[in-house]
């Protein structure tokens, strides 16, 4: 995954101890007891596999086929497969850890005290039933009081610095892509709830079921809040219509992806005149930040609509508009009622059957809101120095590696090698968790208040960012918490973090041969070193600044070879007639491409690599490539596969495993995979990039 804290990809695994053993007990015996031979893990197990499916014709399936006939989708998971019993197994760790901390009293303002009580807060469903909607009453009634256009804005402006929500626009204080050393303030589009712009443009079957669903989720929630029915379904058609002005105005998905299309820096002066309405030397003051001079519009083009959308929609409309960014970002911490209006319409995106269960969805609440605090307690007891040493070996093996085939590469020429070599260089490598730990200086946790706390931690989120207006930049800090499986890229501090709960089975085990660890892991480290290099990473220079460091015959080079992967993409389908966005997924295909291509030449390089010795069967190099592959295990919903591919970056999993096995020659050969096998590619055809 890649991120300017933006999309990151999600890569993890839970940690599997390889040493199985019996122990012993019961009455005493004379003898010795006898102990029971417990067979030795199979890290790549035939009896998860589907050896009826020829390699060359669909390796996905021959590799994983027999799992997924026999592992059906639980009711609370939208998908299942790898990565979804990996964090299972992390949540029930966290749960852990959570039940024994938040069952004991502990000092006010302790690590301990805030998570437990966090957690307690959340979990203590008898007097969130008895508040009903009662935490936001008073927030509801103050927009009663709304009654012309600057009132509307100075309600965006409360509800954006008091952890209520952020209505119209998205705003930040973020690093300055060209001026990497430096925080600036970020405005973008925003203003809309469903999850793609699509969704409010297209009139398909599918997007039309979850429009409907949208416009019910909208009248419930209104309801039980006591506005009558036909009251609440007008307001439901005044939300959606402006939220559809606003979505017709954003930008795509794909265009995003351009990090100089969203780097549009005004004087604040300047910019304040195209939005007049808007006026940005006012505002930026209100938020927080004030005595800016400049700041950066992601999509300018969206605020000069969305400011005439403010003056010729009535203030009545606002109103609504503001109470539901209210209702709907308060909804699944209020009463049962509004939990289950919110899962309802979750359900209808997604295809998720039941609820997920309050603990568990409390453990990634906690996570997600204190996760330094969580992931101290994580760290203590789950991440090891000798895993930190091995990512820290591993990393270093894949970096050479991946410098060794930059100097190779044949399309690019010596000037814009040495400028790649260098930024491969000053690569930043984070491993398990933070060296200085966020501790949530004047947070107050209340474990009598789950409502207050939520709007607290949302609220302190919000100053600790815009108090970095006038600072430099810490790049110590992280993008994700040390319980998180996941791992990504960032390219404005040019840096590979990989956090504690990584280092698991499927992707690494200690008693686990080299093929299957380089297969799983190793070919995550490649991936993230890769994204450095991909069509977004490889517009930012060694230092992160947003600089262009190519020549144009080597830019021109590099676009050939990624079109060549977008259209081998594009071919793709989903539900037999969504096609995979080869341009949405193209950073992520490379760098799947360029992370395998690399761990497999770095595995090359290790004892196992260089053998032909067999294991449960296979040899090294089969192990490696069916190693890859079952990392990928999986199925998911109808809903949930009709989603991804509006607005995820990655490709589904089944192409995620294949293709880009179809341009890597060793995995022909360790196949035998021939002509007129369903996979197969002629070699002037297959795509090398890094």
């Amino acid at each position: 995954m890649k991120l300017k804290f933006t999309n990151l990809m999600l890569i993890g695994l839970l940690f599997l101890s390889a040493n199985a053993f019996a122990a012993g007990g019961g009455k005493k015996e004379k003898h010795k007891a006898k102990s029971i031979a417990i067979p030795p893990k199979k890290f790549i197990d035939p009896a998860n596999m589907d050896l009826s499916v020829k390699p060359g014709d669909n390796f996905f399936e021959y590799a994983n086929g027999t799992w997924m006939k026999e592992n059906t989708i639980p009711a609370k998971e939208t998908r299942w497969g790898s990565f979804n019993i990996l964090r299972q197994e992390n949540t029930d760790r966290l749960l852990g850890l959570l039940n024994e901390v938040s069952k004991t009293s502990h000092t006010n303002g302790s690590l301990e005290q805030r998570v437990g009580d966090l957690y307690a807060s959340g979990m203590d469903s008898v007097t969130i039933e008895k508040l009903s909607y009662d935490p936001i009453k008073a927030d509801l009634q103050r927009i009663d009081n709304v009654n012309n256009i600057n009132s509307v804005i100075n309600e965006v402006v409360y509800e954006r610095t008091h952890g209520e929500g952020s209505p119209l626009f998205s705003f930040g204080v973020s690093q300055d892509s060209k001026h990497v050393t430096k925080h600036i303030v970020e405005i973008g589009q925003g203003g809309t709830s469903l999850p793609d712009r699509d969704y409010y443009l297209k009139s398909d079957a599918r997007t039309k079921k979850i429009q409907d669903a949208y416009r019910q989720y909208i009248i419930t929630l209104f309801t039980l809040t006591g506005t009558g029915e036909d009251a609440a379904a007008k307001n439901a058609a005044i939300v959606f219509n402006i939220e559809a002005a606003l979505a017709k105005v954003q930008l795509s998905r794909v265009a995003l992806r351009d990090p100089n299309v969203t780097y549009n820096k005004f004087s604040v002066v300047d910019f304040s005149k195209t939005t007049p309405h808007l006026n940005w030397v006012a505002l930026l003051p209100e938020l927080k930040v004030p005595g800016q001079d400049t700041l950066i519009v992601a999509e300018p083009a969206f605020f000069k609509t969305e400011d005439d959308l403010l003056a010729s929609t009535p203030v009545e409309d606002w109103k609504v508009y503001l109470k539901w960014n209210i209702l709907k970002g308060s909804a699944s911490a209020l009463s049962s009622p509004f939990v289950k209006a919110n899962f309802a319409f979750s359900s209808a995106l997604s295809g998720q059957k039941v609820q997920t269960p309050r603990n568990e969805r409390m453990s990634g609440l906690v996570d997600g809101s204190v996760g330094e605090l969580l992931g101290q307690l994580y760290v203590a007891k789950y991440f090891t120095p000798a895993a930190k040493q091995y990512m820290v070996d591993l990393v270093n093996n894949l970096k050479i590696t991946l410098g060794e085939r930059i100097q190779n590469l044949i399309w690019m020429s010596d000037a814009t090698k040495a400028r790649a070599l260098k930024k491969l260089n000053a690569f930043t490598v984070k491993i398990g968790y933070p060296d200085k730990w966020q501790i949530y200086e004047g947070l107050s946790i209340n474990r009598d208040d789950y409502a207050g706390n939520l709007r607290r931690v949302s609220t302190w989120k919000y100053n600790y960012m815009v108090s970095q207006i006038n600072k430099p930049v810490d790049k110590t800090r992280w993008g994700m918490t040390p319980p998180t499986v996941n791992a990504y890229y960032n390219p404005v501090n040019n840096e590979i973090v990989f956090p504690a709960g990584i280092l698991q089975f499927p992707f690494f085990d200690f008693g686990a041969d080299d093929a299957v660890n380089y297969g799983g892991i190793g070919a995550v480290i490649g991936h993230e070193m890769t994204h450095g290099f991909d069509d977004e990473g490889r517009q930012y220079d060694a230092d992160g600044t947003l600089r262009d460091w190519w020549t144009k015959d080597d830019a021109d080079k590099f676009k050939t070879r990624a079109d060549q992967v977008v259209a081998q993409y594009n071919a793709f389908t989903v539900l037999d007639t969504l096609h995979v966005n080869g341009k949405l997924t193209l950073g992520e295909n490379l760098a799947d491409l360029g992370g395998l291509n690399v761990a497999y030449a770095a595995f090359k390089k290790t004892k196992e690599g260089k053998s032909h010795k067999k294991i449960d069967g296979f040899t090294p190099d089969q192990r490696f490539f069916l190693s890859w592959a079952q990392v990928w295990r999986g199925t998911q919903r109808p809903e949930a596969a009709a989603q991804r591919i509006l607005v995820d970056p990655h490709s589904p999993e089944q192409y995620r495993a294949n293709a880009p096995l179809t341009n890597i020659d060793a995995w022909y050969t360790a196949f035998d995979v021939k002509p007129g096998d369903k996979m197969y590619k002629k070699p002037e055809d297959r795509t090398n990039v890094w």
